[in-house]
């Protein structure tokens, strides 16, 4: 799973790329709903980009080789750090050059820290250690930002003597899975890697999203580093041997060495690569943020337009114009009660039950989606837990996912056409206790806004903020769904107190 950042809050995806593919998770509660079965991933080579159409890509100058010239690539198990280290042994070799390669990957099987530490010189007499010796990097190609921001990474370099291109893709730690708020220090990051090699001397290129953009796949990213630092003149071997060992390794030659080849184009004209790595209609629309508080309404008014109906749309519009005019007299210069209510308001009313679930599946583009990224005959599984048909754990007592077949589209498709019931008499599902109590959370939230404005002042507009979004922490299904919620009703209490009180406490910012 990794975070994707939305118009309506963070989201979790699939990597496909890093997927182990086992479908382990299914057994748990995963919040994904589908899987595929069969077919592949589609990759594209430099044959499909039209890459012979392209001008020549210039020889760099190679750095000297006065002194054997440390190389420290860093990044995750899984992604192909290991290769880059043995291709430039390779290259070093067919160069007739002397070179060293350590791979230290401890536990890192599947997404651990790993380093490869890659000494080149001259001859291979020259090379007297093995290990990078403290700041005697010259170059780190670091393709993964939380581990080339680590200890043992900044401790090889030296300001003024050491290069670094780095990855600035947010690769999510662990960490993730328990606390989804969890917030990527990417500044934090940055500062220190460019403090260790001084800040003209450390560049970041989101090589992830731009390799994925190119080929389909995040695994052409490591490939795509390497030939950017070649291009940039911080790789003491000739495009020849590297492209000779990419063919040499025998694995996705054309895929890699067109991958090798788009970094190094990168470095020249980025512009170029960018646009043809994520052209406008590419970016899914409700992953263009919103920029003012207005069009921030207007897209969650359309939303539930077609979620629901026009009725629906207009009682959260009229809610958040009273908002707005509410705090607007208690604080003129101040939206983020408004803000904060827009955005709670809408996840509370836009809950994903049957209905929208089917919506999403048949009136949106996810079919499409699927067939851009998959090659060959391939069939949809649907894991779900309607509250209504599923089974239960008879240890946990909580609902268990059942495996529906592709046929599923079928009947997603009446269902989405039923949605104008949901919440009438004749709601198919209406009846259920989770769609009871989600119905009961927007008149609940709806109350507690009313009673806020009443009694909104500038002295608890910070906790009024607080409260008012609490929602965004009820997230998941089931009973995931049901102990976020019992979290937040217990934050709402404390809140609530602290509103009500002549006099409520502020928080200090610490000094």
């Amino acid at each position: 799973m990794v975070p994707v950042e939305t118009e309506f809050g963070r989201k979790r995806a699939i990597d496909q790329s890093s997927c182990n593919k086992d479908y382990s998770c299914v057994e748990g509660f995963c919040p994904s709903f589908v899987t595929v079965h069969g077919g592949t991933l589609k990759q594209r080579n430099g044959g499909d980009l039209a890459e012979d159409e392209l001008p020549p890509l210039p020889e760099p100058a190679q750095p000297a080789l006065d002194e054997p010239y440390g190389i420290l690539v860093t990044g995750v198990g899984g992604t192909g750090v290991v290769t880059i280290g043995a291709l430039l042994g390779m290259a070093a070799h067919l160069e007739q050059k002397g070179c060293t390669v350590l791979d230290m990957t401890g536990l890192a099987q599947k997404g651990g820290a790993v380093y490869s530490h890659v000494r080149i010189a001259q001859r291979p007499e020259e090379i007297h250690a093995v290990r990078i010796a403290s700041g005697g990097a010259h170059l780190l190609l670091g393709c993964d930002l939380v581990v080339s921001g680590s200890a043992d990474a900044l401790s090889k370099l030296q300001p003024g003597h050491s290069r670094a291109i780095v990855n600035s893709h947010e690769i999510i730690t662990g960490d993730f899975t328990r606390n989804p708020d969890l917030d990527f220090p990417s500044r934090e990051l940055r500062k220190s890697i460019g403090e260790a090699t001084g800040a003209q001397n450390a560049e970041f290129l989101d090589a992830t999203r731009i390799a994925t953009g190119l080929f389909g796949d995040s695994i052409a990213s490591n490939l795509f580093m390497l030939g950017y630092a070649y291009q940039r003149g911080l790789v003491p071997l000739s495009a020849a041997a590297i492209e000779r060992a990419i063919v040499l390794n025998a694995v996705a030659v054309e895929f890699n060495r067109s991958a090798f080849n788009w970094g190094r184009r990168t470095a020249i004209d980025p512009a170029f690569v960018e646009a043809r790595a994520t052209p406008p209609a590419a970016i899914p629309e409700t992953h263009r943020l919103s920029e003012t508080l207005d069009q921030m309404i207007e897209r969650r008014v359309a939303f539930l337009t077609d979620y629901q109906d026009s009725a629906y749309a207009a009682r959260y519009a009229t809610m958040i114009r009273r908002v707005r005019e509410a705090e607007a007299a208690c604080l003129p210069a101040e939206t983020e009660l408004t803000q904060s209510v827009a955005r709670a308001l809408f996840k509370l009313m836009a809950y994903k039950d049957e209905y929208e679930v089917a919506r999403l599946y048949t009136e949106t583009d996810f079919l499409k989606r699927v067939a851009d990224r998959f090659d060959g005959p391939y069939e949809l599984n649907f894991h779900l837990a309607p509250p209504i048909l599923g089974d239960r754990d008879p240890q946990t007592g909580h609902l268990r996912k059942r495996r529906f077949g592709p046929r599923m589209i079928v009947v997603f498709r009446v269902l989405a056409k039923l949605r104008r019931l949901r919440g009438t008499p004749f709601d198919l599902f209406g009846r259920s206790e989770e769609r009871r109590i989600e119905r009961q959370l927007i008149t609940d939230y709806e109350t507690m806004v009313e009673d806020i404005l009443a009694h909104l002042s500038p002295t608890n507009h910070a906790v009024a903020v607080d409260l008012v979004a609490l929602p965004l922490e009820i997230r998941g299904f089931g009973h995931i769904k049901n102990a976020a919620l019992a979290r937040a009703k217990a934050k709402e209490d404390v809140l609530l107190t602290r509103f009500r009180s002549p006099h409520p406490p502020r928080v200090l910012a610490a000094e």
